[in-house]
């Protein structure tokens, strides 16, 4: 197939909607999860339903090898994986002087390294092909830091450098590279901050509103989309103004 898609992550949430907003757009997916077996599977059946090529895999973005097993899978399914969308990530809230050495390396080994397992599994493709596009999730805490956040912070500032260095690398091949950040975004991983806090949120946003995961997928679509055909090196925020006050 022309277009096929690998989406990290995107059994529920942010990437379960830009997989499906990708694979209505034409793209052939692959839907990673890492537990969430029924969700992908569920998933899997409601795009292959509505006459879109998907599969699912389960494979933890932290495991080099697992990650090379995954995009075999999906080359054999479906051809070179010409989208990559780095979504797979892990949060949560601590004091610094709380964060463990296993909190902090779990981090950094899914949303970090997991990155770069994933891009150093397609891009052989990619560059034998002279084409494709990277696409890795950020967060507006990876451009102005968070309180309880720092480890969160911290890897996905460092997913920003990684966006920014490696599209002047790619360049060259016509590989674009970006990142979308995104604000507060209704989804599991925020629900547990509770509906007191979630609202507070809301009214903090100018747009006086939390996210969706679809508007997350909308920017993910565009900036894979030959309308951003000149864009790389990007980091592209989405948050309702929350950043901007």
């Amino acid at each position: 197939m022309d277009r096929v898609a690998l989406v990290t992550g995107s059994s529920r949430g942010i990437g379960r909607a830009v997989a499906r907003r990708l694979a209505r757009d034409g793209y052939a997916v692959c839907i990673n999860y890492l537990t969430c077996r029924d969700k992908a599977e569920e998933l899997v059946a409601e795009l292959t339903g509505a006459g879109c090529a998907a599969m699912a895999v389960q494979a933890d973005v932290a495991d080099r090898a697992a990650v090379n097993d995954m995009v075999r899978r999906v080359e054999e399914t479906f051809g070179g994986v010409t989208l990559l969308v780095n979504n797979a990530g892990i949060a949560g809230q601590a004091l610094f002087q709380d964060v463990t050495d296993e909190m902090w390396e779990r981090y950094f080994a899914v949303n970090l390294n997991g990155a770069r397992h994933t891009i150093q599994a397609v891009l052989p493709h990619m560059l034998h092909e002279k084409a494709g596009c990277i696409i890795n999730t950020s967060s507006i805490w990876g451009q102005h830091g968070a309180s309880c956040e720092v480890t969160y912070s911290c890897t996905k500032h460092a997913l920003i450098g990684l966006t920014r260095s490696l599209a002047m690398e790619l360049a060259p091949s016509h590989i674009r590279v970006n990142c979308v950040a995104p604000g507060v975004i209704d989804t599991d991983m925020v629900q547990v901050l509770g509906q007191e806090t979630l609202r507070a949120l809301a009214q903090q946003t100018p747009l006086g509103r939390l996210g969706t995961p679809e508007d997350i997928a909308a920017a993910v679509a565009f900036l894979a989309s030959e309308q951003a055909s000149f864009i790389t090196g990007q980091v592209l925020t989405a948050d309702g103004g929350f950043i901007s006050v």
